[in-house]
This record gives structure tokens, sequence and C-alpha cells, in this order.
């Protein structure tokens, strides 16, 4: 088992501009608002877990269920596709009464936000492509940066102000809701073939 720092590094730098945390910041920002409290601990481990037990068996748990990885991210597609329009529209379209911090913290910031369909994906093109030990390491690291910036979200906001944060919102959206049509229509192809 040989770590390859190149690998390590080239791994980090795509599933960082794929998980997009400093994108997520204005979606983070509004979940504390709407739940109090985000535990940035939990939510990191869980988004690790999820991403490194993807990584072995995502492939195979799919295929078991009889869900092709093009489906899977079709799916995903269409969640990031509704928080883009909550993002843009400031509409809510998920029960709010339901939500604390524990589940706030699991769903949808570990899953689909940080662990979705997204970084799922590219985990799975990484894994052909590069060293297992090396992908399990750019994981780490990458949960190591969310936990950071879920920690000092707070900070960020009061450093950014209100308006700041509706502005990053809205152009964040808009990457948001492109990134779902791109990931929609890229899958969708491959479905229609």
């Amino acid at each position: 088992m040989e770590f390859n720092f190149k690998q390590i590094f080239t791994a980090f730098m795509v599933l960082f501009a794929v998980i997009d945390i400093i994108g997520n910041i204005p979606i983070i920002i509004d979940l504390r608002k709407k739940v109090g409290h985000i535990q940035s601990e939990k939510a990191s481990i869980i988004a690790g877990i999820i991403m490194i037990v993807f990584l072995f068996v995502g492939e195979r748990l799919l295929h078991f269920i009889g869900v092709d990885v093009n489906s899977f991210a079709v799916a995903g597609a269409f969640i990031l596709f509704f928080i883009a329009l909550e993002m843009i529209l400031g509409i809510t379209l998920y029960k709010e009464e339901e939500s604390n911090s524990i589940t706030a913290s699991v769903f949808p910031l570990a899953f689909p936000l940080i662990a979705g369909p997204g970084s799922l994906t590219t985990l799975l093109s990484l894994r052909a492509e590069f060293e297992i030990q090396n992908i399990i390491c750019a994981v780490i690291i990458n949960v190591l940066v969310i936990f950071i910036v879920l920690k000092t979200s707070s900070r960020i906001e009061r450093l950014i102000g209100p308006n700041g944060i509706r502005i990053i919102r809205k152009v964040f959206g808009v990457i948001l809701l492109a990134i779902a049509v791109k990931l929609f229509t890229a899958n969708i192809k491959a479905l229609l073939i």
C-alpha cells in the first residue's frame, strides 16, 4: 500500500470542487437559522462515513437494488434542483416543523449537500483511476475542510453581512441549479442510449 501525494491532491481537488462546501455556505447559514444549531462534527463524520462506505460498496449496492449509477445521479440532480430553487426563489420546500439540529445535520446537510449524488458518483469515477488509499485520504482531508467551514459559518456570516449572504445565496443557487442541470443532462443521455 503506497500513498501517492499527486493522486491524493488531485482526488482532493476534484471532490472539493464537486462538494463545493464554500458555495454551500449560504445554505448552511440558512439551515442554521431554521434549526438553531448545526452539529458540525456529526455532519462531517456522517458525510465522511457515507463517502467512504459508498467508495467500497456503492456500485454493488446500486446494482443489487437494480439502480445504475446514472439513475442515481439523475435522482440526485432533482434533489439539488429543488434546493437550488429554494435558494433562488426564497421559498421553503422542506417541512420545517420536522427539522431539528440532529436531523438537519444529517439531512439535508450530510446528505445530499456534502455526500450527495455528485460526490458519490465522483467517488466511483475516481476509483477507476486512483488507488483506494489515496481516495480515502482525499475524502478525509475534505471532511476536515468541511468541518472547519461548518464551525466558522457564523463568523463568515458576520463578515459578509445579511445583504452579502442574500447575494451569495442567489448566485450560488443559480450555480447549484446549473450543476443539477449538468448532472441531469450528462446522466439522462446515458439512460436514453
